[in-house]
């Protein structure tokens, strides 16, 4: 039975202005699981009302009490698990593993975001000015337009208001139309349920036609002072330049081409462990996972056969079922869009070592896909697979295993397999990324991190010290003692 859901503008849940509704579909079943408000340009406006208002109560009120909600927010996430394993479930086929793995990750950003509210936020400059204290404080920016993903929803949608929220900021949340519960209205749910006042996170939920509109009403609203978003380097030029022309910043993470390196002397077993759960975690529908294995010559038969058993062997299917490890994609748009990337391949002369690339019932799955002998003519060799596919390419040494780790417009994270750490650094020195994790593959997230990307992969950082400079500004403060002040003129 579906459910309907509001809005969340200062604290109610409220319909659409225009009373519509979108519906939030099921992608292994089909079934509506929820009915959503529709948002417009209007609720758009209500919801940055509402944000504005609260702004300078929230940016005032006590470091213990800010804090004291966080750690609140983290309990109750950590008490819902259960909650978000049916969600993604039904939302994104999001299998168990995983969805218990989002509600423990938000739960650690929720954690951190607190730690973060009674850190240092300033320090004493010099000066030559006689009888002045001058300071250098960091102050919180006023509303921040914060737009979250569906493929690791509640990780994700915490991740775009925790540190925001910490900071002393206020929030309009706008959700993926793929997710609008698991990355928006829960997270409202959980933080007002903490005891978050009323207006500090507004959510507006739209239907998929009227995104970009609804995107353009919260980024040209002038009492909006900062961007994040969370998602593909298509959408994140688009969200760039209207941030840009309306002189916000922004921090965007966006798409990846990621490559794990095998190098001459890794152990095979363990580069293959780390390929299986780098490359088909989610369903391959991770900005991190692992899209290119690029593996020494000499290990190369010995790695790409056993890789392929590996991943013949996952089993495939129904996210509601706990020994499920690769689950459907996102809705049929997307597995029409990964199927075809592989069959432009075959064509052209790729090889599949393990499944084939066509779409199963319900017209959602995709058994998980390596192919060899990819070249660049191919779409798949430069194009971000976001799907259960990987390619696996050969290479004769380390100096051509980082020209073709570096030969993308992307450069979001990467994993280096060796048993020479010295090797491992250096590798990872030359990679033109912005992670990188040596004797481990291409996914890992802390909530301390800088986490980021470089090229097409975005720009900006969420979490840590890097995140809490990103949303906030640089403020410079003097004070003069009386009778020091010496005016020329």
């Amino acid at each position: 039975m579906s459910v309907s859901r509001g809005l969340i503008i200062n604290g109610q849940e409220v319909p659409a202005s225009s009373g519509r509704t979108t519906s939030d579909t099921n992608p292994w079943t089909g079934a509506v699981c929820a009915e959503i408000a529709a948002g417009t340009p209007d609720d758009v406006r209500r919801a940055v009302d509402a944000a504005d208002a609260a702004f300078e109560a929230w940016a005032a009120i006590k470091p213990a009490e800010r804090r004291r909600i966080l750690l609140r927010a983290a309990h109750l996430m950590t008490e819902r698990t259960e909650e978000v394993v049916r969600l993604m479930a039904a939302e994104v086929g999001g299998a168990a593993p995983w969805a218990g793995f989002n509600a423990h990750l938000a739960a650690g950003i929720l954690l951190e975001a607190a730690a973060e509210v009674s850190r240092p936020t300033g320090h004493i400059l010099a000066t030559d000015a006689d009888g002045v204290l001058s300071t250098q404080v960091r102050v919180p920016k006023g509303v921040i337009a914060a737009i979250s993903p569906w493929n690791a929803p509640v990780i994700l949608g915490v991740r775009a208001v925790a540190l925001p929220i910490a900071m002393g900021n206020t929030v309009v949340m706008k959700p993926s139309e793929d997710a609008p519960i698991a990355c928006g209205l829960l997270i409202s749910d959980v933080l007002h349920e903490a005891g978050l006042p009323a207006g500090v996170l507004n959510v507006v939920t739209n239907d998929r036609a009227d995104a970009a509109e609804v995107v353009s009403a919260l980024i040209s609203d002038p009492r909006v002072r900062m961007v994040n978003f969370t998602g593909s380097t298509e959408t994140g030029r688009t969200i760039g330049v209207q941030a840009a022309r309306h002189l916000k910043p922004a921090v965007l993470e966006l798409g990846g081409k990621n490559p794990l390196l095998v190098l001459e002397d890794a152990d095979v077993d363990y580069a293959v462990d780390a390929a299986v759960f780098g490359s088909f975690m989610n369903a391959g529908q991770i900005c991190m996972c692992v899209d290119r294995v690029i593996v020494h010559r000499s290990v190369a038969d010995e790695f790409t056969a056993k890789f392929a058993a590996r991943v013949r062997a996952l089993p495939c299917g129904d996210p509601g079922d706990p020994a499920t490890a690769v689950g459907p994609v996102v809705n049929e748009a997307a597995a029409r869009r990964v199927s075809a990337l592989i069959a432009d391949a075959v064509s052209q002369g790729a090889e599949l070592a393990a499944g084939t690339g066509e779409i199963e019932e319900p017209g959602t799955l995709i058994r998980p896909v390596v192919l060899t002998g990819v070249t660049e003519d191919m779409k798949i060799y430069y194009d971000e697979i976001f799907g259960p596919a990987t390619v696996v390419h050969v290479v004769d040494g380390t100096d051509e295993a980082v020209a073709l780790a570096n030969d993308t417009p992307y450069g979001l994270t990467a994993g280096v397999i060796t048993e020479n750490l010295a090797e491992g650094l250096a590798v990872a020195g030359r990679l033109r990324t912005g992670i990188v994790h040596v004797n481990d593959q291409s996914i890992a997230d802390e909530p301390q991190a800088p986490f980021g990307g470089v090229k097409s992969s975005g720009y900006g950082r969420f979490g840590g010290q890097a995140g809490a400079e990103a949303f906030t500004d640089t403020r410079w403060v003097t004070a003069q003692v009386r009778g020091h002040a010496h005016f020329p003129i």
